[in-house]
């Protein structure tokens, strides 16, 4: 649907999002913020002006009567997380919104198609529903079959609208009528329970029929009564319950609601076991065939009773759902040594296996057991001894009448490549089985393609971590008894995830978590959610609860969302009060644990994670980080005062930091790869000092014939540290080494994702300690930003964030005879590509409207440089032309340029 047209200027908005999102419902999000992109073929294409409209009705926003809001024209560029002003928003409400813009010369543009956003429940007393519980005893100390809910409602006159709001204590699946309300999985997500559980609001219009319809909610033990890391089960409670409520508007006005209460029935069925770690026991001669329909008959189902539950705070979804979002079938059918019969997937993913059955005249009874490994040992046999106590197992019981049934668990997810399936009544063949990919349905933002295979194939790992780990909360690994949202890991990791995929709504629901499990004292967790029980004056660990402060500047930095920094902000203060208070008067960060420079090379104990680098130093080192930070975030909030006192403090951080760390002759406590990087990307060192630290850190690299040593702390930095200090060959060395330790020795081993360790797998087969070997974690993935910064040249800066201004600076090397990059920015698209030609160094990009950007052509000065053939200075929405050192530094507007550096 859009707008009538009188008129067709060449520019116009369109792709508009409310919150990040294509018409949301059930948002709760009182001041919207609206966002649009523009087309236009004009180079330098700049907005001077916005107007926005807001509705209860397309028909409203037509007639231009009973607007709720019109912003009026708004002289302003700004066309991304534009606020909404209007008067308070009701719940269950959708509001209809268009926009229109102005270009340079005042010439406006047609307004755009509608869109539109709707309300969830705003105020607590919109819930008329209860929730409920069966009304039976179960020893929860073990696991439990899930549960089946069951509840009707009569529709006694013609629908226009009808709306379920949705959740659960445990993890949920609903359907009316026998249809499901959603693809989405694992709902209602994980978030700090204790303090917040999520709701969904799904559109069941379409569902519902006159008369009798049946609500049927499957619900799993999930995180919330499953068992996590350490074994342990029930951290939030040892009851599983449901909430749903029915919002039925007839075509004649007037509203019905219908909600849980004790009418509602429960029971159990197929699924006797479903458990995220260990897997899915499906018993399918249990089913209850047609539960969900009005005709099935329920005289062997209990009551439920009314769940007196702790008060907790109900919260619409700020992230994507996850989703299913592809199939892999196997590449080939293995018979092990041990005679096992192994489906290779040829990719490490995340998910499960669907299943196609035929009894074949099986008996009733039989099991089928899927058994789910990302490697395979030297002898070629699955191995799972990395699962730790995670069994990674589904079997499904047999009722002997299948013919092509079609089997997938569903309260659970496996780290996998390889599944070994026993117990099969017949001969299966690849068409038999598929591995569903499912992870947070994020947009794919990114893209990154070099002349070097092996990079190609690191970045393919990189991304692939990412879906396999971004799964509701970023997770460390997906595979073993662990999967939980470390801290550290997210950090380090945040600034590539932003170019593969659109994450901020994704970072903003786990950054809501971070805080409502933040300590009264201010020490943020090491993972979020905390499901530990704690007594609330936890510890905080340096470069892991620090996430709390990164991930915030992070996310700004590439969506220019201020708000997020807004909303963590107080978060962010209370944690480098800590820090401060940790490290005294002397500002010296000393005595308390800390991960360190996790898994770093060169432990003095092999089998131990720890690192080689000082914590006190590392610790010290990102409390100077943090803190200036917070002092940038203050200063785009407005905050000077505050910016004033953090930047104060900073500076006596770094004083000490060098007092304590620092010789006079540029030698860092340790002498390690990670303190020179942490010490110069932080900027401690005095200017004088940094160039001599650097050539510290490259000559420990060459000494290491080209190795790095560094573990999750200093490796996000490492290339970049290099990069900056002119050292950009011994970047590329780093990055194109292929023996361990390195980022392409996993690629030269198979691997298909970023791994744990370095050396997860050794030459000659054997495997590091499996106490900690994942070979699916995306920590040392976080090269990744420097492949698209620097290989490829495409960034923004804080100066014009979420890529309101774009820096094109490429820096080839490594013998590459080409590379690029594309991304998606709030704006459009944008992409910086490279190649050595006959004529020359090429360097073609492409700009969206309404945002400039700044090419730095790499040793080009005093020599030929054209745009589309033409001279630069003469190029059609080229700005600016100068020169600096070796290089030459061009201003552009949007649009599509090539430029030419000639031999």
């Amino acid at each position: 649907m859009s707008s009538p047209t009188d008129f067709q200027t060449p520019f116009q908005p369109d792709e508009l999002v409310t919150e990040y999102k294509e018409n949301p419902i059930g948002i709760d999000v009182v001041r919207p913020r609206l966002s649009w992109k523009i087309s236009s073929p004009e180079r330098g294409w700049q907005q001077s002006a916005y107007q926005l409209q807001v509705a209860e009705s397309i028909d409203q926003l037509v007639s231009g009567g009973q607007l709720i809001w019109d912003s009026a024209k708004v002289t302003s560029g700004d066309s991304v997380h534009r606020e909404y002003a209007g008067p308070a928003l009701q719940s269950s409400t959708r509001y209809y919104w268009r926009v229109r813009v102005w270009d340079e010369v005042d010439d406006v543009s047609d307004w755009s198609q509608f869109a539109y956003w709707e309300m969830g429940l705003l105020e607590e007393t919109d819930w008329v529903a209860r929730w409920i519980t069966p009304d039976w005893e179960s020893d929860s100390s073990v696991s439990q079959p899930a549960l089946l809910f069951r509840g009707a409602l009569d529709v006694t006159h013609a629908v226009r609208t009808a709306r379920v709001y949705v959740t659960s204590r445990g993890l949920y699946e609903m359907s009316i009528n026998g249809q499901r309300v959603s693809e989405d999985l694992f709902t209602p997500g994980w978030t700090a329970y204790h303090t917040r559980i999520q709701y969904q609001t799904y559109d069941v219009t379409d569902l519902l029929q006159q008369g009798s319809n049946i609500l049927g909610v499957t619900v799993g033990d999930g995180w919330y009564r499953g068992p996590l890391m350490g074994g342990s089960r029930n951290h939030y409670g040892d009851r599983l319950g449901l909430l749903a409520q029915v919002r039925i508007e007839y075509a004649d006005g007037h509203v019905e609601i219908f909600g849980t209460d004790e009418q509602w029935k429960a029971s159990t069925g197929p699924i006797q076991m479903s458990e995220i770690y260990q897997g899915e026991i499906y018993d399918a001669r249990l089913e209850r065939q047609d539960w969900t329909r009005s005709d099935y008959e329920v005289h062997d189902w209990q009551s439920v009773r009314l769940f007196d539950t702790p008060p907790v705070q109900l919260i619409a979804p700020a992230g994507p759902p996850v989703r299913r979002i592809e199939e892999i079938r196997p590449i080939e059918i293995l018979r092990t040594p041990n005679g096992d019969v192994v489906f290779d997937l040829g990719q490490n993913m995340v998910g499960w296996v669907k299943l196609t059955v035929d009894a074949n005249g099986a008996p009733a009874g039989q099991r089928i057991v899927l058994r789910h490994a990302e490697v395979l040992d030297a002898d070629g046999n699955l191995y799972t001894d990395n699962l730790r106590a995670a069994k990674q197992q589904v079997e499904y019981i047999l009722d002997g009448t299948e013919r092509g049934t079609v089997f997938e668990p569903h309260f659970t997810f496996h780290g996998f490549r390889y599944v070994a399936i026993d117990g099969y009544p017949g001969d299966l063949t690849v068409d038999d089985v598929a591995g569903v990919v499912v992870h947070s349905n994020m947009q794919v933002t990114g893209e990154f393609e070099t002349s070097d295979a092996r990079l190609n194939q690191l970045q393919r790992n990189i991304l692939w971590g990412q879906k396999g780990n971004f799964l509701d909360v970023p997770t460390d690994c997906p595979q073993r008894d662990e999967r939980l949202g470390w801290t550290g890991d997210a950090q380090v990791f945040c600034r590539t995830a932003t170019f593969n995929m659109q994450v901020a709504p994704f970072f903003t629901k786990w950054l809501g978590d971070l805080s409502a499990d933040q300590a009264p004292n201010g020490s943020i967790p090491p993972f979020v959610p905390d499901y530990r029980a704690n007594d609330g004056q936890g510890m905080g660990a340096t470069g892991w609860a620090d996430a709390g402060v990164i991930i915030p500047w992070t996310i700004y930095l590439a969506y220019g969302d201020e708000r997020i920094l807004l909303d963590q902000y107080e978060s962010m203060q209370a944690w480098v009060k800590y820090m401060h208070g940790r490290a005294g008067e002397d500002l010296v960060w000393t005595g308390d644990f800390h991960y360190g420079d996790w898994l770093a090379y060169a432990t003095t104990d092999p089998g131990y994670p720890g690192a080689t680098t000082d914590t006190d130093g590392i610790a010290t080192a990102f409390f100077a980080h943090s803190t200036g930070l917070l002092a940038k975030m203050a200063r785009v909030l407005g905050r000077m005062a505050d910016a004033d006192e953090y930047e104060a403090l900073r500076a006596r951080i770094v004083e000490a930091y060098q007092r304590e760390f620092v010789t006079v002759t540029g030698r860092v406590a340790e002498n390690t790869q990670t303190a020179y990087v942490l010490a110069l990307q932080f900027d401690l060192l005095p200017e004088s000092l940094r160039p001599i630290a650097a050539q510290r850190l490259v000559d420990d690299i060459r000494s290491r014939g080209n190795h790095l040593t560094t573990g999750f702390l200093g490796t996000p930095y490492l290339n970049h540290v290099l990069t900056r200090f002119g050292y950009v060959d011994v970047a590329y060395d780093l990055l194109l080494q292929d023996t361990y330790p390195s980022w392409l020795y996993p690629v030269t081993q198979g691997a298909t994702t970023i791994w744990e360790r370095w050396d997860g797998r050794r030459p000659d087969g054997s495997f590091q300690s499996a106490g900690m070997n994942s070979f699916n974690h995306y920590a040392y993935g976080a090269v990744g930003d420097w492949m698209y910064q620097t290989v490829a040249g495409l960034d923004t800066d804080s100066s014009g964030a979420g890529y309101k201004h774009v820096k094109i600076h490429p820096h080839p090397g490594g013998n590459l005879t080409y590379a690029g990059a594309a991304f998606d920015s709030m704006y459009g698209h944008t992409e910086s590509r490279w190649d050595y030609g006959n004529d020359g160094f090429t360097l073609r990009v492409t700009i969206p409207a309404n945002t400039t950007a700044t090419v730095r052509l790499p040793n080009a000065a005093n020599r030929e440089i054209t745009e589309s053939g033409l001279p630069v200075e003469q190029a059609a929405g080229v700005t600016s032309v100068e020169v600096e050192e070796r290089d030459i530094v061009i201003g552009i507007g949007s649009g599509q340029y090539t430029f030419l550096t000639r031999n």
